[in-house]
């Protein structure tokens, strides 16, 4: 048998390279037409602690990651602990025959191959121990039956600035392992492979770097933050952009600094945009306010990560939703937007520069560690018929009494900037008049507090309604935001696979809401499904409180982890042949667990699931 739906991972200690040479190999299967997955898994350490990297290869578009594993590439022992029982009947593993002594007895799984190698020794004579993952790269190439000229391709451009001779050490280094799985295990019948396609127009990148990408491309040239993991790529990212696409970047001394700076740029009329995660951003609360008052636009990415507190920093989740929502002092209407996967991570970047200049209020890009820092093909971006949208600006005032915050029939007042003349202006961070003065009238603070939320009733009308993804009538209906799009997706086709139809409403707005269209699609639905990375179902109770409509059941999950679509297959499927409306929450270090009530467990078989049992 031949499966075409190859899964590897690479693991070891940080250090060992393990990123880049999966990359590079991810990479290498791009550019001979397939479609990859990667994304990594590493402790919040300096140095040390357990490293590894999932890439995921497929002649089909892939979505997510898997749980199931096809080869692993053990760079110590540990990593085989660890990750054994991932691997699917007919895997393998390659590893160190001289630092990691293995019985297959020890083992415990008689359905998998074993391929030691003398990795370090082999390392040695290609140039030193870092390039045991170059060798590890070789082997793998030769087990999946892979064209290794590609990878030689990709190790020519990543190490071309480094000089002839390491690219030269990394090709030998490659072929070395190459050879040494083609002389020594000749006679083992791996079935995964890797098959080279026909050429396609795709790129690679991360969630992280495709919004730098839109953000460039939407006009931002001014970028301020302080680096706080998994929002920190994006400041790397951008400085990477300065001297290519004239961006200015600021390495802040705080949060604080971060966002005021990015607000000062929007005020001098520079598209800005800042970054951090839920830390960050709780000491940028009244700087977020004061953008609102002072009407300013601004973009911010929030990548989330669990929390309370520094949490767990370099793990993922959803559970900011409601922070954001309800961020700084008072209540002001804000823009969130949580893209699903890399194309709208580019596109809706974009989205949010017009929407911030053209309603004057501050948008949030609400993304997290998974999507984030994960890296997905996809089409190459367009750019052809991308505006850019400025709204009220003004390039000259004709009038004597220009007035900043005109009350407006859509709220937007005329805008002017610096440099502009006739168009000075207050622009404090307290309540005022049209003129920007300081006001604590009744009647005054009535007019500019209905005029802010007026700009957001306008901006709900021209943003798009999420469609409905899969057969219109379809036994299951799933809602999800953000990152859960990807294994969501792959869930609903390994269920199509066992003959369960579902189909999906992905909400990328989740400020303004599309009430309408979510209360349209769950009065019409089967059976309706919420799926989201938090404890408290965030996102079904906002739709509750905006529609009055609850959900049938809930799939959640919080242990930092992304969701895999193996699970959710599992947990949706258990759902929809059960009469109870429940929750099940997925965890990925206990998934044995069933709760039948609060407090009481019952151990089932493992690789399950949690469920609370709600209502009937």
């Amino acid at each position: 048998m031949i499966v075409d739906d190859f899964s590897w991972k690479i693991a070891g200690e940080a250090g060992d390279g393990i990123l880049s040479a999966g990359l590079m190999f991810a990479k290498s299967c791009l550019i001979g037409g397939l479609y990859v997955h990667a994304t990594a898994e590493y402790p919040s350490l300096i140095r040390g602690g357990h490293n590894h990297l999932d890439v995921r290869v497929s002649a089909r578009p892939l979505y997510s990651h898997t749980k199931r594993l096809s080869l692993l590439v053990a760079l110590n022992s540990e990593s085989i602990k660890k990750h054994t029982r991932k691997l699917l009947p007919g895997g393998g593993i390659i590893y160190d025959s001289e630092e990691t002594k293995i019985n297959p007895e020890e083992v415990g799984r008689s359905d998998i191959s074993l391929f030691p190698m003398p990795l370090l020794k082999m390392a040695n004579a290609c140039g030193g121990k870092i390039m045991r993952n170059v060798i590890a790269m070789g082997a793998t190439l030769a087990l999946v039956d892979y064209d290794c000229q590609l990878f030689n391709h990709i190790l020519s451009k990543n190490f071309a600035k480094k000089g002839q001779p390491v690219i030269d050490n990394n090709i030998k280094a490659a072929k070395a392992g190459y050879d040494y799985i083609r002389q020594n295990f000749a006679h083992v019948k791996f079935p995964f492979r890797v098959q080279r396609q026909g050429d396609k127009n795709n790129i690679f990148l991360s969630g992280n770097e495709a919004i730098c990408v839109g953000a460039v491309k939407a006009g931002c040239k001014f970028f301020s933050g302080y680096p706080m993991t998994p929002a920190s790529s994006v400041m790397h990212t951008m400085a990477s952009f300065e001297k290519t696409h004239g961006v200015v970047v600021k390495h802040t001394e705080d949060e604080i600094a971060g966002i005021n700076m990015a607000i000062g740029a929007g005020f001098a009329g520079v598209r800005a945009m800042t970054a951090t995660s839920g830390g960050g951003f709780a000491l940028m609360t009244e700087g977020f306010g004061l953008a609102a008052q002072t009407e300013t636009p601004l973009v911010v990415v929030e990548a989330q990560r669990p929390g309370p507190a520094t949490g767990m920093a370099t793990h993922s989740g959803q559970g900011d939703l409601r922070f954001m929502l309800h961020a700084s002092t008072d209540e002001f209407p804000r823009i969130i937007i949580a893209p699903g996967d890399v194309q709208e991570c580019y596109y809706l970047t974009i989205q949010a520069f017009n929407l911030a200049e053209k309603y004057q209020m501050p948008v949030i890009v609400l993304t997290d560690k998974f999507l984030g820092e994960s890296f997905a093909t996809a089409p190459a971006f367009s750019g052809n018929e991308i505006k850019v949208e400025r709204g009220e600006m003004l390039k000259e005032v004709n009038e004597e009494d220009y007035r900043r915050y005109r009350v407006t029939k859509s709220g937007v007042s005329p805008r002017s900037i610096p440099g502009v003349k006739g168009g000075e202006h207050v622009a404090s961070s307290y309540e005022h008049d049209e003129f920007g003065f300081e006001r604590e009238e009744e009647h005054v603070r009535m007019a500019m507090h209905e005029k802010r939320f007026r700009k957001f009733a306008n901006a709900a009308k021209e943003i798009a309604e999420p469609q409905l993804i899969g057969p219109e009538n379809a036994e299951i209906t799933i809602f999800c935001w953000g990152s859960t799009k990807g294994p969501a997706l792959e869930a609903m086709r390994l269920l199509m696979q066992k003959g369960i139809s579902a189909n999906m409403l992905h909400v990328t707005f989740l400020s303004p809401l599309p009430a309408k269209k979510i209360a349209e699609v769950m009065r019409k639905a089967k059976l309706t499904i919420d799926i989201e990375g938090n404890k408290t179902a965030q996102f079904a109770g906002i739709v509750k409180q905006e529609t009055g409509l609850e959900f049938n059941c809930k799939i959640l999950k919080y242990d930092g982890r992304p969701f895999n679509p193996e699970d959710l297959a599992t947990a949706i499927k258990d759902l929809a042949t059960s009469d109870a409306h429940r929750i099940i929450i997925l965890n990925g270090w206990q998934e044995a667990v069933k709760l039948k009530s609060e407090g009481e467990l019952l151990l089932k078989a493992p690789e399950l699931f949690s469920a609370v049992v709600e209502g009937d």
